[in-house]
């Protein structure tokens, strides 16, 4: 029998802005509705994880229909139930979803998903990212992305000094490209192999996030160690479709249209040796209720916590004297 974790941290915490008006407070006498109870994450996770092992047993084009039965009975547990009708999709739509994603299911060399079995961790487990920030309006479009009030221009932080961590835009020409092929062939290993970030900016408490990553990451490696580098942030969900139609695993809903969630490099630091260290910090911050973490291979998804929120925005109105 699964214990129910005892961590508070995983309920959203009173930062999380929802578009909803709001509730006039009942009668005297009237009963109150009930509290929504946080689903089990711990519990939620282990479950993903047996179902994946399944999943891989059934992996072969001619065990379709076994794994359809496998998922209809599977995704039913309460564990995982309980965390899918908790998303925005609720648990028939992500459950729809899932099965659609599975059937259009082609490998290619730019998806994260190297197989069915990744495609289903890397779906299940972000919808922790959904599930959390559920009640958060995307960024449809790059205009808003762009122009956005709750978004902060990383390139005026960095030149600034603001930032501990590294990123590398997009190239926007021709020109800019062929530029970042020859770097490339000249000095391979110099930096990760990742086409960049689209948008320069993120949420407020994410770059505080980051900063305490990287801060600590530095301090656990060696002298020399590169900075944390991250390989994604928010995006518009035209992008996201964009992604997808280009055959990267770019699931919708995501936490990446909602600024809530980035990619940070692990592969390359393993040159440096110092990879596992990373991954350690990272799964810290999850079993502490600050991070949903999705092992997507060369680079992490990361999404932060509702219950961490208000920490980090005043982190970030601190080292930045706002």
């Amino acid at each position: 029998m699964r214990v129910p974790s005892r961590s508070s941290s995983h309920q959203p915490g009173p930062s999380v802005a929802s578009p909803a008006p709001a509730r006039r407070s009942p009668a005297p006498g009237t009963a109150r509705p009930p509290a929504r109870i946080a689903p089990d994450l711990d519990a939620y996770r282990d479950a993903v994880t047996e179902l994946l092992v399944e999943v891989g047993a059934l992996a072969d084009a001619s065990s379709a229909a076994a794994r359809q039965v496998l998922l209809d009975q599977r995704l039913r547990e309460p564990a995982i139930a309980a965390v899918l009708d908790a998303t925005p999709q609720g648990f028939i739509g992500a459950r729809e979803t899932l099965l659609l994603e599975m059937a259009r299911y082609q490998p290619n060399e730019r998806t994260s998903a190297s197989d069915l079995t990744g495609l289903v961790r890397i779906y299940l487990l972000s919808r922790i990212d959904v599930m959390w920030w559920r009640d958060i309006p995307p960024f449809l479009t790059d205009e808003q992305v762009n122009a956005h009030p709750d978004l902060v221009d990383l390139e005026w932080l960095r030149r600034r000094g603001l930032i501990s961590f590294r990123y590398q835009e997009q190239p926007a020409t021709v020109f800019g490209r062929g530029i970042r092929a020859v770097r490339r062939r000249l000095l391979p290993d110099a930096t990760p192999r990742t086409a960049g970030v689209k948008f320069r900016r993120a949420r407020r408490e994410v770059v505080a996030l980051l900063n305490d990553l990287a801060r600590e990451f530095d301090r656990a490696t060696p002298p020399g160690t590169p900075s944390l580098w991250v390989t994604s942030l928010v995006r518009s969900a035209a992008h996201q479709y964009q992604l997808r139609r280009l055959g990267y695993a770019a699931m919708v809903p995501s936490g990446h249209c909602l600024g809530w969630a980035v990619d940070v490099e692990m592969e390359w630091f393993g040159r440096f040796g110092v990879r596992d260290t990373l991954v350690g910090i990272l799964l810290a911050r999850q079993a502490a209720g600050e991070l949903n973490v999705v092992d997507e291979g060369q680079a992490w998804h990361l999404c932060l916590a509702p219950g961490a929120s208000a920490r980090l925005r005043s982190a970030y109105e601190a080292e930045m004297g706002a």
